[in-house]
């Protein structure tokens, strides 16, 4: 019985527990200019977001865009490495394997929404030609070497002092 206990916990915590919802602001939906390299806000609606503390890789959200695809590529910095990361499933409105699975095809196209978000992880946006629209957090190639104890690679921002 008391095994049972401790798995119905253990399995709370993973999916539950840690989770709170995001109140968005334009800081939550932001992509990286082509030109100015910097991140700025861009319009949507609909906003139903999740995050954690317990960890810089459990964000996710799902909106939608009023801004076109089509200016989107024209304005903002597309990542071809985007991996979107499976949510809870209660956090229906977020299928990663479908988001994945569109990317591939190119039924969807992920911009780079705010670099290093947290140090090593960056925030990516897939959105949709109809303007659906998900965020979710990624590990980035400076975040996986330091995150395997490695020193911080050459071209890589410096590691901020508590996380040495």
């Amino acid at each position: 019985m008391l095994a049972l206990a401790a798995g119905v916990l253990l399995y709370y915590q993973q999916v539950y527990a840690y989770y709170t919802a995001v109140q968005a602001d334009a800081q939550d939906v932001r992509l990286t200019n082509l030109v100015t390299g910097q991140p700025e806000p861009i319009l949507f609606e609909n906003f139903q977001g999740i995050d954690a503390d317990s960890s810089p890789l459990r964000y996710r959200a799902c909106f939608t865009t009023l801004t076109s695809q089509a200016t989107l590529t024209e304005t903002y910095l597309i990542r071809d490495d985007a991996e979107p990361r499976v949510a809870p499933g209660w956090f229906d409105c977020f299928d990663a394997a479908q988001i994945g699975e569109d990317l591939t095809t190119g039924d969807a196209i992920a911009f780079l929404g705010v670099e290093n978000i947290t140090y090593g992880i960056d925030r990516l946006v897939a959105v949709y030609p109809d303007g659906r629209a998900y965020a979710w957090h990624q590990i980035n190639e400076c975040g996986e070497v330091v995150f395997d104890g490695d020193p911080v690679p050459e071209g890589c921002p410096a590691q901020p002092e508590s996380q040495n």
